[in-house]
């Protein structure tokens, strides 16, 4: 199974099957051996009938028991070792669908922290999370095709087979049965998978949504717009509600097809079978062999019906992390030039402010929303004429704008660790220069009050400190704890994760997200 620092590998991004496919391929070793072990499993699902039918015919009725005894013992071996090979599938493909799972996870992740701030202005977060939560497990549950649907086929061969040693009329039913069965579930499988996309499509918009609500619905109560908001949230909801009905109708029709068809398919042939035995024309051992081969192939035909299932939904989730994973960041100049080697004036001439190197600029304005438009645009995440030094700072490498320009948000992420992790964000700092820090953001307190200092571990986002304290966490990070180490040229840009190359953020270039 994939290890938690291994590389994902590079995904195939033309398309929901070829994405399915290549997670298939990237572990085409156990793949290949839970298709095995599910063929033998389910093909020796069928022996016992023809044990049993031996056992009738051979031991029971010439009164032989030492040939029903032998008869027997054969059924009760090629049980246990069926458990065993039982075992041993189901782990199998455990393991096949959690590699899926986390090499799905290691890539959108991935793709996530490429794209930095750049993530928030191609998708919400509404389908980020529905991808995260939703997606990723419909996407390997699906490769349950690669072990009992290969088993499926292959166990409707040899029963078929079987069943022509017996009568020719029994097996021709089979083979014409179980395509005819397939064809009566196949509309709805287009049925599903429509009504899936669009589903998936207002879940994410309504996830989009709640956390909007979350965030601000302090300010919403304030300014009395709250009952409008849950208005509009209430009736997206009955509507995703109603979309839902959709969904759950196609799928318990295919579910109820999947166990209803196998079911009077088998009575089909049980009742041929009988009237082949009263008119002689087979054995009664013959005839509780066809009654155990039939039953043994409702597994098979349940797994055909089940496997489209699951392929129908996993492609529409494939394609929404296709289309992700398509997603390229912000692009560089093509004649990208090199920052300014000194200190120098940071200009926004559409609001006419002017950054002076040395000197504390405070921004002061009678509409909030104006002043973050100016710190967007300072910070170079907003298309904008501003200039660095004389030079527009779209022309700058972008890697060199983010190692040198930093827009800190008062609700910035904390991630897990060490307080001294946290001080240091991506850089590695001396003591010294964490001590500058932790001092300017009038953290020391901070750092004495914890039993081991600087090495004491902070939970995520903060939670085992009070307010105060994380923002002033926020702010020696944002100091950096010193300046950073000068670069005459940026390295070259990350590859996107379905092999692209070009221009977009370089390693540790996503930043913060834009704030005041």
């Amino acid at each position: 199974m994939i290890d938690a620092h291994e590389d994902p590998g590079t995904p195939d991004c033309r398309g929901g099957w070829r994405y399915l496919w290549w997670l298939v391929t990237r572990q085409s070793g156990r793949s290949a051996a839970g298709a095995l072990l599910a063929t033998v499993w389910m093909t020796l699902l069928a022996l016992p009938p023809y044990l049993l039918s031996r056992a009738i015919d051979d031991g029971l009725e010439p009164d032989d028991r030492g040939a029903l005894f032998g008869w027997t013992a054969a059924v009760l071996g090629i049980g246990v070792f069926n458990a065993w090979l039982g075992i041993m599938r189901h782990r199998t493909m455990t393991k096949v669908r959690m590699d899926a799972n986390f090499r799905t996870v290691k890539v959108v992740v991935g793709q996530s922290a490429r794209l930095g701030a750049a993530l928030g202005r191609q998708v919400g977060a509404g389908e980020v999370v529905t991808i995260g939560v939703g997606d990723v497990q419909t996407i390997s549950q699906s490769l349950t095709v690669v072990g009992p649907g290969i088993a499926a086929i292959v166990t409707y061969g040899v029963v078929a087979a079987l069943l022509m040693s017996v009568s020719l009329q029994l097996s021709v039913v089979i083979l014409l049965g179980v395509p005819l069965i397939a064809g009566l579930v196949g509309p709805l499988m287009g049925r599903l998978q429509g009504a899936e996309t669009e589903y998936r499509e207002r879940q994410g918009v309504l996830t989009a949504r709640i956390g909007d609500l979350a965030g601000g619905l302090r300010v919403l109560n304030g300014l009395g717009g709250k009952g409008l908001f849950a208005d509009t949230f209430r009736r997206d909801s009955q509507q995703l509600r109603a979309q839902g009905y959709r969904v759950g109708a196609a799928t318990s029709w295919i579910q109820a097809l999947g166990t209803g068809l196998p079911t009077l398919f088998l009575a089909l042939v049980t009742w041929l079978a009988a009237r082949l035995a009263a008119q002689g024309e087979i054995s009664i051992g013959q005839l509780v062999s066809v009654y155990g081969y039939v039953a043994v192939l409702v597994m098979p035909v349940y797994f055909f019906i089940e496997s489209g299932y699951q392929l129908s939904r996993a492609v529409v989730a494939a394609r929404r992390v296709v289309r992700f994973l398509s997603l390229e960041p912000v692009a560089d100049h093509p004649d990208a030039r090199d920052a300014p080697a000194s200190p120098a004036v940071l200009h926004d001439p559409d609001s006419g402010v002017r950054v002076l190197p040395g000197r504390l600029t405070a921004l002061v304005g009678a509409v909030p929303v104006e002043s973050e438009a100016v710190v967007d645009r300072l910070g170079r995440y907003a298309e904008s004429a501003v200039t660095w030094g004389g030079v527009r700072l779209d022309e700058i490498a972008l890697a060199q704008v983010r190692e040198r320009i930093l827009v800190a948000d008062n609700e910035a992420d904390l991630f897990a660790g060490t307080l001294r992790e946290l001080v240091s964000g991506r850089r590695e700092h001396d003591e010294e220069a964490i001590a500058r820090a932790v001092r300017a953001a009038a953290a020391d307190d901070i750092v004495f009050g914890l039993p081991d200092g600087l090495d004491s571990d902070v939970a995520a986002q903060g939670r085992s400190l009070s307010g105060g304290q994380r923002q002033r966490v926020r702010l020696a990070r944002a100091r950096g704890g010193g300046p950073p180490r000068p670069r005459a040229r940026a390295p070259p840009p990350r590859p996107g994760p379905c092999g692209g190359g070009g221009a977009g953020l370089t390693p540790g270039g996503g930043g913060p997200p834009p704030g005041p």
